[in-house]
């Protein structure tokens, strides 16, 4: 197997397109070289440099000669430094060249390693230069030369390979830290999505049906019917907005219980009363719009309106630890015709589930002596009165 593959393909480019490409690029490369070319990797360096300095002069130190044993230690840690200096740049040359440029990753380490051992020669060349042996004397050191050669070939070679996992593993952990982001983004769509399906289906539901109250008043008693359908402009009025919206107050949807009460009132007479019964500070507790109208409107069609003496409604709110319990209580025909498998009911315990998980229930629950008990908890959080 040739290297030759796997070196065209790592340093094969592609040309700048434009002046910005090549700055940006520029710009890059400076980032990445100092990203590992930079005081801590120096640090790092120097005390590999000590060590290796250490090693080589502390089984021959004797007290009086300590002088001559620190000028020599010195010396030979500056020469070490020259090599891991060289390493160090090859190093952090080859990985800022190699950022986005899409080497294949046996390509880059073949590359990084063939960098540090022209930088391992570099430094022995260097080396010698500086202790004073001259060009012409070089060959003459070429033992030494090959030595120093192999040991920082093989220090700087370890040094690229875990550089590079590094930066990988790096990189890596970026694209999933992206990717978690971007899905809990797409689980928010898709929950807000739902959630306006499901309340899509609310509407019409709703609003047909007290239409269709309006419409059968309107043809038993004309003047009531009129007066009952000025009502209910008033009531869409103020619930239509609030339909589109994510979010309502829990005062807001008793104020619209309240209004759409009224209207069925007027219809039924005396076959319908209600009641209200809520804790003061939980007047401004949040929860899903519609919610409680639905439960009034599942206990009208399915427990009230099919008995000739009507029954009546009560509404009630309390507090339960760190949870809201929202009750809904009718004296209807009880769990005859009150399976809890409506549509209705079915898009409420969907919209809970996709907006607080199993923080929050739906409970259906025979009443005494006659009717049904609807109870919905929910986590208490409260809005500021500026806020809604």
């Amino acid at each position: 197997m040739t290297l030759a593959p796997h070196l065209a393909m790592a340093v094969a480019t592609v040309p700048d397109p434009d002046p910005a490409e090549f700055e940006r690029r520029a710009w890059q490369f400076h980032q990445e070289f100092f990203r590992r070319f930079n005081l801590g990797t120096i640090a790092a360096v120097f005390y590999l440099c000590l060590a290796l300095a250490l090693t080589r002069w502390l089984p021959g130190v004797y007290f009086d000669e300590f002088p001559n044993w620190a000028s020599d230690g010195v010396r030979y840690l500056r020469q070490t430094l020259i090599s891991g200096m060289s390493a160090l740049a090859a190093i952090a040359l080859v990985q800022a060249f190699a950022a986005g440029r899409g080497w294949s990753h046996r390509g880059t380490i073949i590359v990084g390693v063939i960098a540090v051992v022209v930088a391992a020669t570099v430094g022995a060349l260097l080396r010698l230069i500086v202790f004073g042996v001259s060009f012409s004397e070089v060959p003459q050191r070429w033992t030494w030369a090959l030595g120093i050669i192999g040991l920082w070939s093989l220090v700087g070679g370890l040094g690229f390979t875990l550089a590079h996992f590094a930066r990988e593993e790096g990189e890596a952990r970026r694209r999933l830290t992206g990717a978690a982001c971007e899905r809990e983004t797409l689980n928010a769509q898709m929950v807000q999505a739902r959630l306006s399906a499901l309340q899509a289906q609310i509407e019409p539901h709703f609003l047909f049906n007290t239409l269709a109250n309006v419409k059968r008043l309107y043809e038993t008693a004309p003047v009531r019917g009129r007066e009952m359908l000025a009502s209910l402009i008033e009531y869409l009025r103020a619930a239509l907005p609030s339909m589109r919206q994510s979010g309502s107050t829990l005062m807001r949807e008793l104020e619209l219980a309240r209004a759409y009460l009224t209207i069925l009132q007027m219809r039924m007479g005396e076959r319908l009363r209600f009641t209200i019964d809520v804790e003061p500070a939980l007047r401004n507790a949040e929860m899903p719009p519609l919610l409680l109208g639905t439960l009034i409107e599942n206990a009208m069609k399915h427990g009230l309106s099919a008995l000739p003496e009507g029954g009546s409604i009560a509404i009630k709110a309390k507090r339960d630890g760190e949870h809201m319990r929202l009750e809904v209580h009718d004296t209807g025909r009880g769990f005859i015709d009150h399976g809890g498998s409506g549509v209705g009911l079915a898009n409420i315990r969907s919209r809970l589930a996709a907006l607080y998980g199993g923080r929050a229930s739906l409970n259906l629950s025979a009443n005494v002596p006659r009717g049904v008990i609807a109870a919905v908890t929910l986590p208490l959080r409260t809005v500021a009165e500026a806020d809604r």
